[in-house]
């Protein structure tokens, strides 16, 4: 086992991968937004761009459990790196296309490889250290993730947003090109995030490559038990913690991706704002949440995440009502409050459902991760609501707001070990 020192190097490099997911995962607000324009969409249309990308997350965090379990965590993010800039370097040839379905399929594999880093990265950093540090180290690999949301958000997104919103009624006859030059200028402007972020997770992958990596336990037994080995183990499901964590973690995902990637929709289409004011609100929405994942970091060396998870999830409750009842300017400020709260929610969920796991901490973190699912459908089923309910568009918030309360109970009482 490597000396305590020894860790730094190996956990920075793994702080490094929760950047990367966010940039991916945050540009697809910015996505659904250009894809509106680009495919001609409207809001629930679009939204199965969300669908696309978490259903990977769904489909194969089991087989990457089993991967790394007859491998490492280090193979897993490997491959889930290379994967992932196989994805990105896609988005040429999708570009080219130009059709709604391929820039899904492209999306799909992007997630595949994310899906390894975060089935590899979460449980890595809970058990690369001291077990009493798990859930604060762990908060802190995600304030990182918080940054890269807040780069993908605040910069990114004005890359790819040209601040025209053109119909085919209301593009100016003097448009060089016409409908189709314009079409083209907007597909364009897609492709160099994606190359750029194929480019660094090629670099990252090799760095990785000549790395050395400490084993911890359970590899160490994988290797002692040879071909024995369970390479899943369902039994971890027994354990009701893991199992209230698994439930937690499908509604909150799914509450604040129904907010993350209606956005820019609600600014744009429902409150009037144009795209370059949007953009900046998305860059301040995201830097709530780095700053809330900071701050939450800090706050746990006082209070325990339990305490602070059922405070933070009744704040986004009463939030989520801020919202409903208001809309308009009042909910968006709202909004960046709800990013805020939500900021510590995932990490502090997860780390409280794989504690006392032990060799069974692979199979929880597949599980974990599956639960991602909840961005498939719960942001699709809130942009049904607000598509079919254009004059209360707001109440569709309604939906966010009982999936905070799942997170609420499980601070209360679902995440007790028994």
């Amino acid at each position: 086992m490597m000396k305590k020192n020894n860790y730094i190097v190996p956990l920075t490099l793994i702080f490094c991968l929760f950047f990367l997911w966010a940039i991916s995962s945050n540009l697809l607000p910015t996505m659904i937004r250009q894809l509106m324009k680009t495919c001609e969409l409207n809001t629930f249309e679009a939204s199965f761009t969300e669908s696309a990308y978490w259903l990977a997350y769904f489909i194969f965090p089991i087989p990457i459990a089993m991967f790394m379990k007859r491998y490492s965590y280090k193979a897993g993010i490997v491959f889930g790196l290379l994967l992932a800039a196989c994805g990105g370097f896609l988005f040429f040839p999708a570009s080219l296309i130009k059709s709604y379905w391929v820039y899904l399929c492209v999306l799909f594999v992007i997630a595949t490889g994310m899906c390894f880093l975060e089935t590899a990265a979460n449980p890595y950093v809970t058990v690369l250290g001291k077990p009493e540090g798990a859930i604060r180290r762990l908060n802190l690999a995600q304030s990182f993730n918080g940054l890269g949301a807040f780069i993908a958000a605040m910069f990114l997104s004005k890359l790819i947003l040209s601040g025209n919103n053109y119909t085919r009624e209301t593009l100016p006859a003097d448009y060089v090109g016409g409908w189709e030059g314009y079409i083209q200028h907007e597909t364009e402007a897609m492709r160099l995030p994606y190359l750029v972020l194929g480019l660094l997770l090629v670099v990252v992958a090799l760095v990785f490559v000549f790395t050395k990596f400490p084993k911890i336990a359970d590899e160490n037994d994988s290797e002692k038990a040879g071909k024995e080995a369970k390479l899943i183990d369902f039994a971890v499901l027994k354990h009701s913690h893991l199992r209230w964590g698994v439930i937690a973690q499908f509604f909150y995902n799914g509450g604040q991706t129904a907010i993350n990637s209606l956005f820019l929709v609600y600014c744009c289409v429902y409150a009037g704002l144009d795209e370059a004011t949007a953009t900046t609100f998305f860059g301040l929405y995201m830097l709530a949440f780095l700053v809330g994942r900071w701050v939450g970091t800090a706050l746990m060396v006082k209070f325990s995440p339990q305490r602070m998870l059922m405070f933070y999830s009744l704040m986004l409750i009463i939030l989520c009502v801020v919202i409903c009842v208001f809309g308009g300017y009042v909910g968006l400020y709202a909004m960046l409050a709800v990013s805020f709260f939500m900021s510590i929610i995932y990490p502090t969920q997860f780390s409280l459902a794989l504690q006392g796991l032990g060799e069974q901490t692979k199979s929880g973190s597949a599980f974990l991760v599956m639960a991602i699912v909840g961005n498939a459908c719960l942001p699709q089923f809130t942009a049904y609501v607000m598509h079919v309910n254009e004059h209360i568009y707001h109440i569709a918030y309604i939906v966010p707001m009982v999936c905070f309360a799942f997170c609420a109970y499980y601070g209360w009482k679902g995440y007790k070990v028994k």
